[in-house]
């Protein structure tokens, strides 16, 4: 589709659209590929790609603006689209990466809408970013390298073109870090383990790895776990607040579900709507405080970032767990004034509650994201 024909679906249409039919792939666990096609035609599924290669070197500003709209209509589609734009920006600037790699994946991803995601949590290690050796191992081959391992919460898998496996060598002294891998390649299997309270249409599945060959040059990071030191501010930054940006959205929705409820209901001993009682107006502003701090938040550290002021870690990691707990007192504040029809299956604030849940899940967590603050201030 061209240019033209892609500036006439803005992401608040495409939010609308995909709205329609979250509650149905929410039901039965199903992945929203049709959000995806839409979104391909949109021109947005390459937004952080460089120019040469198709895309617009999107700036954070404009990647949690769009995540946090299509996360409105569709959570796990949201979800699917931050890890694109995310990864898609790390692997196409990434100077570590074979320049004829770098271009595949983006230009791909224009073309053809080539999702790409990183693989990393493990049966045994957990979370990677506490420690530890991945299970997964790279060996050396005459045809490149042979993985065998098993990834948990693997979004998008079932839509993915590549998957970023983050796994060790073989070697005496054993490397970490990523390997390009084609998500066609002979020998992975994707098993529909994904079965969680929310985001439940997001393909999270476990993804195993028989011996997959993949060619020498795909190692395209690989270190000495040492040498990986602190994580790069700039994929920090990229990380935190877009997926803070997404939960925002999410209870954006609930916050638009709720207005609309205290409208229409008119209890017959009221005789009135219940958005005419001060005390739904008052849980009504401190829903709308708690989101207008999460958009300063958010918005004010991804337009420092994008002017090039670079925010710490510590920083980023403390925007997304505030954002995270606004959003979610934000829909719990929704669902306890509306009661009953609040946990109906019949209304989506039930389900806007179960998605926004899952913010306290993403890293860091706010026990990581308390003490390396508190470390940072204490200079320990």
């Amino acid at each position: 589709m061209d240019k033209i024909a892609t500036l006439s679906t803005p992401p608040r249409v495409l939010a609308t659209e995909f709205a329609a039919v979250a509650a149905l792939h929410d039901r039965d666990a199903s992945f929203p590929f049709d959000n995806f096609k839409r979104l391909r035609e949109a021109g947005l599924l390459n937004l952080t790609a460089p120019l040469a290669d198709g895309g617009e070197d999107a700036g954070l500003g404009r990647v949690v603006s769009l995540v946090g709209t299509i996360a409105q209509g569709c959570p796990s589609t949201a979800l699917v689209l931050a890890m694109q734009l995310i990864h898609l920006k790390s692997a196409t600037h990434n100077p570590l990466w074979p320049e004829h790699l770098r271009r595949l994946v983006g230009r791909g991803a224009g073309r053809d809408g080539a999702l790409i995601n990183a693989l990393r949590v493990e049966p045994n290690l957990g979370s990677p970013a506490r420690g530890g050796l991945p299970d997964t191992v790279a060996r050396r081959t005459a045809e490149g390298w042979s993985i065998t391992g098993r990834k948990l919460y693997s979004t998008g898998s079932p839509a993915l073109a590549w998957m970023l496996v983050w796994a060790r060598t073989d070697e005496p002294a054993p490397r970490t870090g990523m390997w390009l891998v084609p998500a066609g390649s002979d020998g992975i299997e994707i098993v529909e383990t994904w079965d969680q309270l929310g985001l439940r249409a997001s393909g999270s599945h476990d993804v195993v790895f028989h011996a997959v060959t993949v060619p020498a040059d795909h190692a395209v990071d690989i270190r000495l776990p040492a040498d990986w030191g602190q994580r790069d501010p700039q994929q920090v930054a990229w990380s935190t607040l877009t997926v803070a940006a997404l939960y925002s959205g999410v209870a954006h929705a609930a916050r638009d579900w709720l207005i609309q409820f205290l409208r229409d209901r008119v209890p017959s001993n009221l005789g009135a709507s219940l958005a005419t009682l001060p005390r739904m107006q008052e849980a009504v502003g401190e829903i709308d405080a708690l989101l207008m701090a999460n958009r300063r938040l958010i918005g004010g550290a991804a337009a420092d970032h994008d002017a090039g002021r670079e925010l710490s870690g510590e920083e980023c990691n403390l925007i997304k767990t505030l954002a995270a707990e606004n959003a979610i007192q934000a829909v719990q504040k929704a669902v306890q004034l509306t009661g009953n029809h609040g946990l109906s299956r019949a209304n989506p604030l039930e389900r806007h509650l179960r998605d926004v849940l899952c913010a306290r899940i993403h890293t860091p967590q706010a026990d990581m994201a308390y003490l390396a603050a508190g470390r940072a201030a204490l200079g320990t």
